[in-house]
Formats: C-alpha cells, structure tokens, sequence
C-alpha cells in the first residue's frame, strides 16, 4: 500500500493506527507504511476535546480496553456490554435514529496528558470509541457523536490485529511527533 506519512526523525511505533479524518479514513499502519485502510465516520461538529462537544479528540491515544471479542458482528453493545441481540431491519425500524454501537469497541484512552487525557478533556472519560455502526450509508462523512465509526466486519477485522496500548492517532494530516 501507499506510504502516507513524510519522511521523519522521530521514532515511529512499530505498529500503530491513524485516523485522517480529512478523508475519513483509518489506517492500520506498520512504521511508515499503510498495510490497512478502512472508511470511517468521524464527529459530525468536528474536532475537539471537550467534554460533552460532540466531536472526536485529535492527538495521541492508545487502546486502552477491547470489548466484544467472538460476538457477532451485529451483536447489539450498550454500556459496553452485550444486549443479547443483534441489529436487524427490524430494529432499524424500531429505532430508525439510535447510534448503534455493533460488534466491537476499541475504547480509547488520551496520551497527552492536559490536551486529551485528564480533566474537561479526557478521552476515556468522554467514552470515545472505534465501534461498528449500522449506519454504513454514511461512512466517509462525518457524522457520528464523537467516536470514530466502521463497517461491523471491518472492525471486527481491525479488532482481530490490535492489542491493548496500540497507538492511535487521530488528525486532519500525519503526526509530526510519535510518542515515546
């Protein structure tokens, strides 16, 4: 695949994921190079930090819980537990407006402490997660709450590749800085 990041001093992560949110896409990255890329939806009111905005927060994250591991892919989750069920048409008619939450969480945890972590501006705390949506029509806009959107089978194939503490960063452009 094509190598999307320029060319850097600092010390890349050996693996690592990348939300461009300027094209709404994540990226399974392997140092500089992509070796997966999945179309995402990303916070309809944008970019932001705050608790309680609505939108995604940039910056350096890491997976810090993975949650669903052998449900379904369209296994219902609310409060990152398992409904019972799974989405069907006919809880799409039920329930034509809900944000569902389907198959897989990777649940993010800032690692800029001040910026994205602790306080007002807490990641974790704000419950931002990659999660599978039903609303697949509008992957490639900018349309969740916040969290960062996928296919069910794209990210129960993304769950399948990351561990715990991979990192995640999420922007309109690469990161110009990796963490240590």
């Amino acid at each position: 695949m094509s190598n999307p990041l320029p060319s850097l001093n600092a010390e890349r992560p050996a693996r690592w994921l990348w939300v461009d949110v300027s094209a709404q896409r994540l990226h399974e990255m392997h140092g500089a190079e992509s070796r997966s890329e999945y179309v995402v939806s990303t916070a309809r009111k944008g970019l932001g930090e705050e608790l309680d905005s609505g939108c995604t927060p940039r910056g350096w994250h890491v997976v810090r819980a993975r949650i669903g591991a052998g449900l379904p892919a369209t296994a219902i989750l609310r409060g990152r537990r398992w409904t019972g069920t799974c989405y069907s048409a006919e809880w799409a008619a039920c329930q034509p407006h809900r944000d569902w939450i389907l198959g897989r969480i990777l649940w993010l945890s800032g690692s800029e402490i001040g910026f994205n972590r602790g306080g007002l501006q807490d990641t974790f705390r704000r419950y931002i997660y990659i999660h599978g949506t039903a609303d697949v029509d509008h992957l490639g806009q900018p349309v969740s709450a916040g969290c960062v959107r996928m296919a069910p089978d794209a990210v129960c194939a993304l769950f399948a590749k990351c561990a715990v503490n991979t990192p995640v960063f999420v922007g309109l452009q690469p990161p110009l800085h990796f963490p240590r």
